[in-house]
């Protein structure tokens, strides 16, 4: 890695950790960018994974406040992230390089609809809360597990799809459900993190500048995200997407 190509990993990991922190999607950032200097998929995927984990540490830090009163829900649901977690990331050590890069495109495709249609997703939500069950049932705990297997094999966007579940299922403000939701991406990027460092290919210079940038990020993303113009921020996330599903087609 050269030091311009360290100076743009750092720059896409703050901008990562900033919008993990808001939305959710920050892995459309940092991934595409490994992509473009050159890295395997795979190596890109494993190697933003872990980096990205000391940013979800600091946004979880940045949201303190609005985690109070949550811990009864955070380990009954971070139990479902850890398992679908787990489950993701052994597909993705078995899985063929082949199958990721059909895989993948897809999955950004996927997300970049969730990034377009959450304003919309949002008022939908605004008017289906009534009485919820206080940890929302069986049924989110079930979709909790779904987005950690998404979450452990590739994971743009995993905080989007967290968002709509728990303001499906859940009676809270969406402050307090982006806080939950920033805990428990964090535990499926840790416990897949955990996984990949003992047995994936990792490129440990990247992993240290999406480090260092998705904790300044995270940190300032979760303090002072939410006066970003969401629609500039899905403007850039869409773009970035499109680049990396170009980039894994025409690799």
């Amino acid at each position: 890695m050269t030091p311009w190509e360290a100076v743009a990993v750092f720059a896409a990991g703050v901008a990562a950790g900033g919008i993990n922190s808001v939305v959710g999607s920050g892995s459309l950032i940092t991934f595409p960018t490994l992509l473009a200097f050159g890295y395997p998929p795979i190596v890109a995927n494993v190697s933003n994974n872990v980096g990205l984990v000391p940013g979800g540490v600091t946004g979880v830090l940045g949201y303190r406040e609005e985690l109070g009163g949550q811990r009864g829900l955070l380990v009954r649901l971070g139990i479902a992230s850890v398992i679908g977690s787990v489950a993701g990331g052994l597909l993705l050590l078995n899985l063929p390089e082949s199958a990721f890069k059909i895989i993948v495109p897809v999955l950004i495709g996927l997300s970049l609809v969730l990034v377009l249609v959450q304003p919309y997703l949002g008022k939908w939500l605004a008017g289906r809360r009534r009485d919820r069950h206080p940890h929302g049932g069986p049924l989110l705990w079930l979709g909790v597990l779904g987005a950690g297997v998404y979450g452990g094999y590739f994971g743009a966007a995993q905080g989007i799809v967290l968002i709509g579940l728990l303001g499906i299922f859940l009676d809270e403000s969406l402050q307090k459900i982006n806080a939950a939701k920033v805990v428990l991406a964090l535990l499926v990027n840790s416990t897949a993190a955990v996984l990949f460092v003992f047995v994936a290919p990792l490129d440990w210079w990247a992993v240290a500048m999406v480090a260092l940038g998705s904790m300044v990020g995270g940190y300032l993303g979760a303090r002072l995200g939410r006066r970003l113009p969401p629609a500039l921020l899905r403007g850039v996330i869409v773009v970035v997407g499109i680049v990396a599903i170009v980039n894994l087609l025409m690799d």
